[in-house]
């Protein structure tokens, strides 16, 4: 599996603020970390990166310290990167200088006020399009001062970017959140000896001297693993090993939704791989049924709610899932896009305002595929047809398991976009399916 997307996009940012050099085993080299490392280098950071196989590889990054940040000489362009430049935004609102971020067509789109607002609160002066809630973004930094912010939606990505901003302010910071999400930002700055502890919702930062460099291996990402988790068990005949899949318990709310609908998968193994929890997973075949999610289970699950889909499509009976807005404002609205692109393929999916609800066939045929020029050619009880991700890598990479267990031709019309998080996607497909 390669290396978990979020905790490699924060390896890299935390090991440019640390003092010597940071050595990353398993970094994910997708199309998004790597608009992160540039990001750092436009900042004055010097990396090094060696690529061990499609989208894994090891980074060395050389650390400037909390202090040794320098002005870039022009916009910093974070690309389809919505982590890169929420997190860096917190990194550079404790900067000392000007600094400007943007983004691809898709990421200027999306919701930047979120953290305009705690940043702002804490001393930062940052101005953008719409009212301050759009990219581009300009931001002038520094003498920052420690606040006590509850989030107004549970989110991972704002809560990194005040911790972050944190570290340059002048004393206590302190997030609350209404439900816990990833805490990856916050096991790796105690790694680095941060002064950092939860009481109950609230998690407090005392600013540090200084931060000490990682030495991390990184865990498989387990919103990657997702799509052959779906695969095995929406499969009538599969079984898959998973090796060191990160199940931080944030992050495996998609084990859970699939235990609940009847799945078999084995977690074996536990250990603990770059300070985060991780196992072997076996997954095989499964009689799936519909079930009723909502609430914390899905915030534990959103990245991979369109695999989910898949899944509720084989299963049989009704799926419902409420309580997942946060969709809407994701690469695409992946409740509309998920919607109109599974309807293509025969699936009685009905778009609600915050979710939706699919009644599932059940029943599955042989299965099985072959891709030749982004064409996938199986047998299963949905029909095949013309679909597109609209540049949205996990819609694509959904649509692509549907395919394979669809019934005649599916086509993908954007399998590039894959490489947004996961460069080896097609290699590993046509390895389990040839």
């Amino acid at each position: 599996m390669p290396g978990d997307k979020s905790i490699s996009h924060r390896t890299a940012l935390l090991g440019a603020l640390a003092e010597g050099t940071t050595h990353v085993h398993r970094f994910l080299a997708s199309d998004d970390c790597l608009a992160t490392l540039d990001a750092m280098r436009a900042l004055g950071v010097n990396w090094r990166l060696q690529e061990e196989a499609p989208g894994i590889a090891t980074l060395e990054i050389d650390g400037v310290g909390l202090h040794g940040l320098t002005e870039p000489g022009n916009v910093i362009d974070v690309r389809n990167s919505g982590t890169t430049g929420r997190l860096l935004a917190g990194i550079l609102a404790g900067q000392p200088f000007h600094s400007v971020l943007t983004g691809d067509e898709m990421l200027r789109a999306r919701p930047f006020g979120r953290v305009v607002t705690p940043l702002s609160q804490m001393g930062a002066r940052l101005s953008g399009r719409q009212n301050d809630s759009l990219l581009p973004l300009s931001i002038s930094g520094g003498s920052l001062r420690g606040i006590r912010y509850r989030l107004p939606v549970a989110s991972a990505q704002v809560k990194s970017a005040v911790l972050l901003a944190g570290l340059f302010a002048e004393g206590e910071t302190v997030v609350e959140e209404p439900l816990a999400t990833r805490d990856h930002t916050e096991r790796l700055l105690r790694t680095m000896g941060a002064d950092l502890k939860r009481e109950g919702p609230g998690i407090k930062l005392q600013p540090p001297e200084g931060l000490a460099p990682l030495e991390i291996e990184v865990p498989g990402d387990i919103s990657t693993a997702a799509f052959w988790l779906v695969a095995a068990v929406a499969h009538p005949d599969a079984e898959i090993d998973l090796p060191m899949v990160g199940i931080n318990p944030t992050r495996t709310g998609l084990l859970d939704i699939l235990s609940m609908m009847g799945a078999e998968i084995d977690i074996g193994e536990q250990r603990m791989v770059g300070g985060e929890p991780v196992a072997d997973l076996h997954v095989r075949s499964s009689a799936l049924h519909g079930v009723e999610i909502g609430g914390e289970l899905v915030l534990r699950s959103m990245d991979e709610l369109p695999a989910m889909a898949v899944a509720a499509s084989f299963a049989q009976g009704r799926t419902v899932v409420r309580d997942a807005e946060e969709l809407r404002v994701k690469e695409t609205d992946r409740i509309a896009a998920l919607t109109s692109q599974l309807r293509k393929l025969g699936v009685a999916i009905e778009e609600q305002p915050d979710g939706f609800i699919i009644e599932g066939g059940g029943a599955l045929r042989s299965g099985g595929a072959l891709r030749s020029g982004g064409a996938l050619r199986s047998g299963g009880s949905v029909t095949g047809a013309k679909v597109s991700g609209g540049g949205d890598h996990r819609l694509t990479m959904s649509l692509a398991i549907a395919g394979l267990l669809a019934e005649g031709e599916t086509v993908i019309e954007d399998e590039e976009s894959v490489d947004i998080s996961y460069p080896g996607f097609w290699e590993e497909f046509g390895g389990l399916v040839s």
